[in-house]
């Protein structure tokens, strides 16, 4: 089959289509002709050589996510048939013309979507459902700031609390990308310049947010304590502004609040499955009725995958970058 094979770690130059074997499904696993696979962050982060495969994934094959069709079952799999689209998060070779994953992690895909657009739904739903509603518990009519709101994930979480009754304030340091986010139901967005702190609080009237969906990481970290709510819940998804920053623990501790970091890539498959059972039952209808939608900003051939990287680097996207195959 082909893949987009990383040769070594390096720029986007070191990604290239090569030839490499196809694999078997085993016992309990999906065999995947893939349609499109997700790029995300974390790609250009192994790609670099700083965000290892996890253990019984590739390092040179890179790749979150897939969307396709069945194309064969291991012994015991009664949930999917061949020929069935489904839709999945996997730990790396998400990049190929076939992936093999294990059934229970597997997710039928949303009957209104072409397979194209479906594979730009798994990894940013399912981290947003997980992160904010799973782990975090937002209700109804509670106020969720996201950082990094016309990213992949960020869009996915926007219209997972529009969607839920929730009160949705995002930051953008691109104002055009907050004015796209508008129009997917964002209450309030705020340009991540200087005095953003500030401006949220005005705009909940002093009382701050309930829960942080943090895809910025270390410069925001001051910022995130003064507008968190009493009983306040911030979890960092994702790092790429930094890794490090203090923090004022007797603020936290004023507050009663609650900071975490969460990670679906590297958790156990029977972890992975609770999410996608959970995930089925509570997000898939949103697809079905129209309240939800993948955000596409650019499909580009798997053979762009480097020219692909390279608009990610640009931070010139709204939404998901695709690699589709043909």
């Amino acid at each position: 089959m082909r893949a987009i094979v990383m040769r070594e770690p390096g720029d986007a130059d070191v990604l290239e289509m090569q030839e490499v074997e196809r694999p078997a499904p085993g016992d309990g696993d999906l065999l995947v002709r893939v349609a499109s696979s997700g790029v995300n962050r974390a790609d250009l982060l192994q790609r670099e050589g700083r965000y290892p495969a996890p253990a019984g994934y590739s390092e040179q094959v890179l790749g979150l996510e897939y969307a396709g069709t069945v194309e064969a079952v291991g012994h015991g799999v009664d949930r999917f048939a061949v020929g069935d689209a489904v839709m999945g998060i996997t730990g790396g070779g998400g990049y190929a013309e076939f992936v093999v994953e294990s059934a229970s992690t597997a997710v039928a895909a949303p009957a209104n979507l072409d397979l194209v657009q479906v594979g730009a739904v798994p990894e940013v739903f399912m981290t947003a459902f997980d992160a904010a509603f799973v782990q975090e518990g937002l209700l109804k009519d509670e106020t969720l700031l996201v950082h990094a709101v016309g990213s992949g994930v960020g869009t996915a979480a926007l219209q997972l609390g529009s969607r839920a009754g929730v009160t949705v304030i995002g930051t953008s340091r691109t104002p055009a990308k907050l004015e796209r986010a508008a129009e997917l139901g964002l209450t309030h967005g705020v340009v991540a310049e200087p005095g953003w702190p500030e401006l949220i609080m005005k705009l909940t009237g002093g009382r701050g947010v309930d829960v942080i969906l943090d895809l910025v990481g270390g410069p925001y970290l001051a910022g995130n304590q003064r507008v968190l709510a009493q009983r306040g819940r911030h979890i960092v998804v994702g790092v790429p502004g930094g890794l490090k920053a203090e923090i004022d623990l007797r603020a936290l501790m004023g507050r009663r609040g609650s900071i975490r970091g969460t990670v679906l890539r590297a958790r156990p498959v029977e972890e992975k499955a609770a999410l996608a059972r959970a995930f089925e039952t509570q997000v898939l209808p949103g697809f079905d009725d129209g309240a939800l939608q993948p955000v596409i900003d650019t499909v580009f051939p798997a053979a762009k995958a480097s020219n692909a990287h390279r608009y990610m680097e640009s931070n010139r996207n709204f939404g998901k970058i695709l690699l589709e195959w043909g």
